[in-house]
């Protein structure tokens, strides 16, 4: 079945749509997208510059993808761009911006992401699978995101973070620090609170998975000694634990933003 264009739609020519696609009402699409199979985009819908989009995605009413990026003095290049994985949604309003050349030019979201209304995902992001971000999520630029992370509400985060698989972030949160892999920080500007146990349960993670995860936890941040003692002393001592070493790991190698601790 090929593609289902409404007539008030405007498609420009040289664009690819895939099968099944379902273009709504007054939406766009410029002639550098590219629209995987079965997608959906619903009435006022954006697909600008050099973006492309993976199969069975639905862009919900006024959703833009492919903005250039908020960067004063940018101008459009066929090098910036935003690649999106499969079976993602964007609600209401939600945006993601493409990537700055000079920085590798590609925002990317990953597969089964759920952006809610109003959310945001500036240029040269990298955002993994399964991520849910609640309404009017703010994310600046040059953020890594792993697999699994869940926002809050109104939440933010500052330029150059990092933010582990399996994070927990609360709603209102700003944050201005990288979160560890299963970590769960609250408030303004975000500590902190612990381990995302909830999510970890609800992903399957064993009973002796979680313990470990809390032990090593417990031995970089509430152990003797200072804090880089403590972390290559957790190293050596979990040294053949995989998740534990995910988590210190994530902490030896710190990127340009300090590590959100406890209060």
């Amino acid at each position: 079945m090929t593609a289902q264009i409404h007539p008030t739609a405007c498609v420009e020519e040289g664009a690819s749509l895939g099968q099944d696609v379902k273009i709504g009402p007054f939406s766009y699409i410029a002639a550098n997208a590219r629209i995987g199979d079965g997608c959906v985009l619903m009435s006022h819908s954006v697909v600008m510059g050099h973006t492309q989009i993976g199969r069975n995605c639905t862009l919900h009413p006024h959703a833009v993808l492919g903005g250039l990026p908020q960067v004063i003095g940018f101008e459009a290049s066929p090098d910036s761009r935003l690649v999106v994985g499969d079976n993602c949604v964007f609600r209401e309003y939600a945006t993601a911006h493409s990537g700055m050349p000079k920085f590798g030019g590609v925002t990317t979201v990953g597969n089964d992401c759920y952006i809610m209304i109003g959310a945001h995902i500036a240029h040269d992001n990298k955002i993994g699978n399964n991520v849910v971000m609640a309404n009017n999520v703010s994310l600046a630029g040059h953020i890594e995101v792993g697999d699994n992370v869940w926002f809050g509400g109104l939440s933010a985060i500052h330029q150059f973070s990092r933010i582990g698989r399996n994070a927990f972030i609360g709603g209102g949160a700003i944050v201005v620090e990288d979160v560890i892999p299963f970590g769960s920080v609250v408030g303004n500007h975000a500590k902190l609170s612990g381990l995302n146990m909830v999510g970890l349960k609800r992903r399957g993670f064993t009973k002796a998975e979680q313990m470990e995860i809390r032990s090593a936890y417990k031995a970089v941040f509430f152990g003797e000694g200072l804090f880089k003692e403590r972390v290559d002393q957790a190293a050596e001592k979990f040294s053949d634990k995989p998740l534990a070493m995910e988590m210190i790991d994530f902490i030896r190698h710190a990127g340009d933003r300090p590590i959100c601790k406890p209060a």
